[in-house]
C-alpha cells in the first residue's frame, strides 16, 4: 500500500485511532453540510473498513491524511473510481477535513500529492472531481490544482435525493495539465 508524504502532511492507511476524530467529523452537520446527512458511529466505522480494504486490494484510494508535526488525524483525501450510474467515467479525487483543519491550504496540499500520485504511479489520462454547485470552498480546490470546470458537464447525482444538493458540477485535469507540486 502506498504512503504519500507533502511536506506538512502524510497520507497513509487508516488505524484504529483514526476511528473517533473520523466519526467526529462525519457527525458534524457543517463538514457534511453538501452531503446528505451525517453518519452514524457505525456508518463512519463501516467507511473505514472499505476504505483501508481498498487500499489493502489496490495499493491506493482514501488515505487518512495526518499532520507531520504534531500526528493528528485531519480527515481523508484519495482517488476512487468513478460509482456506476454516473453520467461520465474515470477515477475521482477527494478531500474531507475536520473543521479545525481549514483554511490551513492543507486540502490543496493534500489534493495535489494524490493527483501528483494518480499521473505519475498509476499513468491516469485523466483525473476527476465532482461536487454540488453550491460547494464552492471545494471547486476553489479544485481550481488551485489545476482543474477546470466545462458546464456541460453539470449533472444532477442519482446517488443524492432530489433537493439543493442534487446539482452538481465536474471538474477535470488531463494529464500533463496538473500543475508543479510546490515543496
Amino acid at each position: 500500500m502506498s504512503e504519500l508524504r507533502t511536506e506538512r502532511l502524510v497520507l497513509r492507511g487508516w488505524r484504529e485511532t483514526d476511528l473517533a476524530p473520523w466519526a467526529v467529523m462525519n457527525a458534524d452537520p457543517e463538514v457534511r453540510k453538501y452531503f446528505p446527512g451525517v453518519l452514524t458511529r457505525e456508518q463512519s466505522d463501516a467507511s473505514v473498513a472499505r476504505f483501508q480494504a481498498e487500499l489493502e486490494r489496490r495499493g491506493w484510494g482514501w488515505w487518512a491524511v495526518e499532520v507531520i508535526d504534531t500526528g493528528e488525524f485531519i480527515g481523508f483525501t484519495g482517488l476512487d473510481p468513478v460509482e456506476d450510474g454516473m453520467p461520465f467515467t474515470g477515477v475521482e479525487a477527494g478531500w474531507r477535513l475536520a473543521r479545525s483543519a481549514w483554511g490551513h491550504g492543507y486540502a490543496t496540499e493534500a489534493a495535489q500529492a494524490v493527483v501528483t500520485f494518480g499521473f505519475d504511479s498509476l499513468a491516469l489520462p485523466e483525473i476527476l472531481a465532482v461536487t454540488t454547485v453550491t460547494n464552492l470552498r471545494s471547486q476553489a480546490v479544485m481550481r488551485r490544482i489545476g482543474m477546470s470546470r466545462d458546464p456541460s458537464d453539470d449533472f444532477d447525482d442519482p446517488t443524492v435525493p432530489p433537493g439543493p444538493l442534487r446539482p452538481s458540477v465536474v471538474y477535470r485535469l488531463p494529464r500533463g495539465r496538473q500543475r508543479p507540486t510546490e515543496r
